[in-house]
């Protein structure tokens, strides 16, 4: 039951992960993101929300301006700068020693956050789509989140699936990891994230978090998210657990009944040894991310 401990620097400060579960709280400054798009355009409630957020317990700030949906389009760096540089700025002013992420697949952007406060880099290609990003991370000592992707955004729930979604996922982690250590990055700056929804079928979704203690043949912390995602809303509504299912639930649940499945799948990541989980809900997700880390205690 129990997970093993790491240490991360961020902003040349000792973070120990495995203790207790840390909590990233997502901020989405895009107009299209599948849950929040357009909630938080403005940079004033963007900030204020962020910051409400770590009053809730959110360890991380995870900021994102560029949607990754299936479906969406890419953006230029240019305007997910601009999306996302003003709310980071006057984040880093107000809770300067809050841990900020930036979730962005470009070393460009990734470069200017980190310059306006940032202090995580979150990468959901797994440095598929800009290499660079691991050189940026390494000038800078920065933590560096890979995730497994298959495909793009814009395409990976039509593309064939992996048959064997465990092997795919060993595979495409390490490289990842290794892209990272031949550029420079410290192993102990590394996080790796399994990428659920992306790519995905609504079964290997859960076949990943049924087996998730498996990824820690790495050696490195687990990060996962599977807030507000179709395959959770599918089978709190009461859908079968089909083997080929892709597209999103049709009707979205109610609010009480996803916050109910989200707290599920979180404690189920958490007891499977998630080191970080990435959520939308930081006030109603608690709860689940204390007594799941109660259990692992008392086990």
């Amino acid at each position: 039951m129990l997970r093993p401990t790491f240490t991360l620097r961020i902003n040349q400060r000792p973070v120990t992960l495995g203790e207790r579960t840390l909590v990233m709280g997502v901020l989405n400054i895009t107009p299209d993101s599948f849950s929040d798009g357009g909630l938080y355009l403005d940079a004033a409630s963007a900030v204020e929300h962020g910051l409400e957020m770590a009053r809730q317990g959110a360890d991380w700030i995870d900021v994102g301006g560029e949607s990754t949906r299936p479906g969406s389009k890419p953006v230029t760096a240019g305007e997910e700068i601009a999306r996302v540089l003003p709310v980071i700025r006057r984040l880093h002013r107000e809770a300067p020693k809050l841990p900020i992420s930036i979730d962005t697949t470009k070393a460009e952007v990734a470069e200017a956050a980190l310059q306006a406060g940032a202090a995580i880099i979150n990468d959901v290609s797994g440095l598929r789509f800009d290499p660079a990003l691991a050189e940026v991370a390494r000038r800078a000592r920065a933590p560096l989140i890979l995730m497994h992707l298959r495909g793009r955004p814009e395409t990976m729930q039509q593309r064939p699936f992996a048959r064997d979604i465990g092997r795919s996922l060993g595979r495409g982690l390490a490289w990842s990891v290794r892209q990272a250590l031949r550029r420079g990055v410290r192993r102990s700056q590394i996080l790796i994230d399994p990428g659920l929804g992306f790519g995905k079928t609504r079964r290997q979704n859960y076949e990943i978090l049924a087996r998730l203690r498996r990824l820690h043949r790495f050696g490195l912390p687990l990060v996962v998210g599977s807030s507000r995602k179709s395959f959770i809303q599918a089978i709190a509504s009461g859908e079968r657990l089909e083997s080929r299912a892709t597209k999103p639930h049709a009707a979205p649940v109610s609010q009480p009944v996803l916050l109910v499945a989200d707290s599920a799948a979180v404690a189920a990541a958490i007891l499977a040894g998630a080191h970080v989980v990435r959520v939308h809900d930081v006030a109603a997700l608690m709860p689940a991310v204390r007594i799941a880390d109660a259990v692992l205690e008392a086990g």
